[in-house]
């Protein structure tokens, strides 16, 4: 099957699940994802807001174009990434998720990372951050990457302050852009890593 039609039925698997149905009864659509199938880097935000629930895009709102602001920095466009939340539908007046909404839906985004099987994943926001490095403060850590198990598979974790948290925020504008321009020089590293690897078991 082709890694879309294994996405679809992630998508079918969640309404089917009735997963977070009170969620699922306010929302206009089901935000799954969007972006490159084959993407070496996944984005991984908190939950659609009201942009996002409209079109069922992710990331298309103020954060959005920020968001794309920063990756045209980069020498990178959304075509080039893949860009997803955890929990999937918008909560209702752009609540936080709750914890056991995002508990309900982590199994599906781990589906969707282990279809994609990007090399890095870049988390943007402390929502995300808490379960791929658990405990982990992103005041702390941000922008630094960790090489964590997940799938079975080594990935590398960026954690990134959410851009919409930078949108009237100049110093932490800074601090994003600045967080955000390490991305192209960590790929390359883990790229170079994997062919060392490679040549190494051969």
């Amino acid at each position: 099957m082709s890694k879309q039609s294994n996405l679809d039925r992630v998508r079918a698997d969640i309404v089917a699940q009735n997963i977070c149905s009170e969620l699922a009864e306010q929302a206009t659509n089901l935000v799954m994802g969007d972006g490159n199938l084959d993407a070496e880097i996944v984005f991984v935000g908190e939950a659609p807001g009201k942009n996002e629930d409209e079109q069922g895009l992710p990331f298309v709102g103020a954060a959005g174009k920020f968001l794309n602001e920063m990756l045209e920095s980069v020498g990178l466009n959304r075509e080039d990434v893949y860009i997803t939340n955890i929990v999937k539908y918008r909560p209702p007046n752009n609540r936080d998720p709750e914890p056991e909404e995002k508990e309900a839906f982590w199994p599906f985004l781990l589906r969707q990372l282990e279809i994609i099987q990007p090399k890095v994943i870049a988390t943007l926001g402390r929502h995300s951050l808490e379960y791929f490095l658990p405990g982990a403060r992103i005041s702390e850590i941000h922008g630094q990457p960790k090489r964590i198990n997940l799938n079975d598979q080594t990935v590398v974790i960026v954690p990134l302050y959410h851009p919409a948290s930078a949108l009237y925020n100049g110093a932490m504008r800074e601090t994003l852009m600045n967080d955000f321009a390490k991305v192209p020089n960590i790929i390359k590293r883990v790229n170079e890593r994997d062919a060392v690897l490679k040549i190494m078991t051969e």
